[in-house]
């Protein structure tokens, strides 16, 4: 009964505050725009009693996810997200890598001040961040300021409404995600291990690809997963560092939801936004179930 109870828990949670508002939002995706409050018509109701699987079928509207399908805006919008959040992740790892990398390595009484540097953005506004970003990358910020004192341009960096600013305000924001978890498993390392494998022949290098990259596989997994996943229907980012000329799929959403106030077109966004994000995470734990049966 006691492990019931504590399957019940989570599941109900997931039902409540994800599947139920999911259903919701798919349900006005059929829906037809209307000059009203709210601003949709329902095609698809469930008061009058559940209709025959037919007649359910022959109910649904599938109009708003044809025209995304036929609208290039939105296609651009899906692919330069994509291209955006996988370039971010990419670069978000690269600097991660190495921070969660020294921490593992560093003594023991300094982990907790290291890890306590990594957190500490987060006592701050999201908000107040990005402002002070902007402090820094714009044309008269401190950056820019400081490299033509030192000599090192003579002319601002245009960084400010480019696709450069969002990945910097991304990697800048998120960093903490993808350092957690790698150095949750780096610290678990065996050092041992490094040494077997230096003394079966390989060198320092290979034996880092081999063993560390290696065992260190599930918290890169993690770190690109929790990075990836906001950074694809990032709103905040786009919109107060790249600009009107940066694309993304969350600036859409938004605009449809409160400045065109189609609802169904942005309930339709949001559902193939969640699908191209669910999809990849079933496919890659199926593969690790694979993986762990196999060890098996």
């Amino acid at each position: 009964m006691a492990r019931r109870l504590l399957i019940t828990v989570p599941y109900a949670w997931l039902v409540a505050l994800f599947l139920v508002p999911f259903l919701i939002v798919f349900k006005i995706s059929l829906s037809d725009y209307a000059i009203s409050i709210p601003p949709y018509t329902p095609t698809l109701e469930l008061e009058e009693g559940w209709p025959g699987f037919r007649a359910f079928w022959a109910g649904l509207d599938f109009e708003n996810f044809v025209f995304l399908s036929e609208d290039s805006l939105y296609i651009k919008a899906y692919w330069s997200s994509l291209k955006i959040a996988v370039l971010a992740t990419f670069f978000t790892l690269l600097i991660g890598f190495p921070f969660a990398y020294a921490i593992a390595n560093a003594p023991q009484e300094w982990r907790p001040s290291l890890l306590l540097l990594i957190i500490l953005p987060f006592w701050t506004s999201f908000l107040i961040r990005i402002y002070a970003l902007i402090g820094i990358i714009s044309n008269e910020g401190f950056l820019n300021q400081f490299l033509m004192w030192t000599g090192i341009i003579s002319d601002p960096l245009v960084i400010m409404n480019t696709n450069t600013a969002v990945y910097i305000g991304i990697v800048y924001t998120y960093l903490p995600f993808m350092v957690l978890p790698i150095y949750a498993t780096l610290e678990k390392l065996d050092g041992s291990l490094l040494e077997a494998a230096q003394d079966l022949g390989c060198t320092r290098t290979s034996a880092f690809w081999s063993v560390t990259i290696h065992l260190a596989k599930p918290g890169i997994i993690a770190g690109c997963f929790l990075v990836f996943i906001p950074a694809l229907g990032e709103f905040v980012i786009p919109s107060l560092l790249g600009g009107s000329r940066t694309l993304m799929i969350g600036k859409v959403l938004w605009e449809e939801f409160f400045s065109n106030r189609d609802w169904p077109l942005a309930s339709a966004v949001a559902v193939i936004l969640l699908l191209v994000l669910i999809i990849p995470i079933i496919l890659f734990q199926r593969n690790e179930q694979k993986h762990r049966e196999q060890n098996k």
